[in-house]
């Protein structure tokens, strides 16, 4: 691993939700943050810290973290040198595709992870050989052969249809929760106030705020933010601007979406765009 620098190179297919980065960091700070897709890292030198599920982890070399999706966390290095990793993203429907032609379609059921950092070196293998087809671009065939490998892996070890997630909110709590989420959906290009959000759900903005953590893992304005990061990140595959993407995700202005692009992806929306 080198010393001194930082680095970042991401991948992306262009029909399905599957993409991959190889980065090395030193001092960059991932906010709290969430996926839409099972991502897994594989840590190829020195150590990265992150908290998930209201625990803090560290995975070290060798060791694959697991994230299910949707599933918040952040993450730095651990280590003076920092670290370098491997990551994969694969979409729900990806998975459930693999698993379905798998089984013949006897199964349904889609895996969920218990523990945030594994010590497998099959599963770390099978990841890393998916890593290296997509990265690489090796022949579409053997793409599709390394991902069934890689799904079946992850499907097989470490999984579980019952993870010990976080302890929700309970009762009138989770349902205020919800229905909170349900309007940031309905309205995260606006610029929602909090006193509106919490009278809309009927109660005060601190218990909304307590709520919304305790069911969610961040705060009511850091889903809004990653609403608007994803509709930015999918207006970018279609061919727009950095700058229309921006204004039409409802940031304020490139800049500021920028900064928050990269601090949550590792990658300025530019390298993003290039990685098809």
């Amino acid at each position: 691993m080198g010393a001194g620098q930082s680095w970042a190179r991401y991948w992306r297919d262009g029909t399905r939700p599957l993409e991959a980065m190889h980065a090395h960091f030193l001092d960059h700070v991932y906010p709290p943050h969430s996926h839409d897709t099972y991502s897994f890292g594989i840590t190829d030198a020195g150590a990265q810290r992150f908290r998930c599920r209201g625990a803090a982890h560290t995975s070290g070399a060798g060791m694959v973290m697991a994230f299910n999706p949707d599933e918040v966390h952040d993450g730095q290095a651990a280590a003076e040198l920092g670290y370098q990793y491997r990551i994969v993203h694969i979409g729900p429907a990806v998975v459930r595709q693999v698993l379905a032609d798998a089984t013949d379609g006897r199964s349904d059921s889609m895996p969920l992870f218990v523990q945030p950092v594994l010590t497998d070196p099959v599963l770390a293998d099978a990841l890393a050989r998916l890593h290296a087809a997509l990265v690489t671009r090796q022949n579409p065939l053997l793409r599709d052969e390394r991902l069934t490998a890689a799904v079946t892996a992850m499907s097989h070890r470490g999984a579980t249809r019952a993870p010990h997630l976080r302890t929700p909110a309970r009762g009138a709590q989770r349902e205020v929760a919800r229905r909170a989420r349900a309007l940031l959906h309905d309205a995260y290009l606006e610029p929602v106030r909090a006193d509106f959000l919490a009278r809309t759900v009927g109660c005060s903005r601190f218990a909304l705020y307590r709520a919304f953590r305790a069911e969610f893992g961040m705060a009511p304005s850091d889903y809004q933010r990653q609403l608007r990061l994803r509709r930015a990140r999918h207006l970018l595959t279609t061919g727009a601007t950095s700058a229309d993407a921006a204004a039409a995700a409802g940031f304020a202005d490139q800049a500021h979406f920028s900064r928050w692009f990269q601090r949550t992806y590792g990658i300025t929306p530019s390298t993003f765009q290039r990685a098809r």
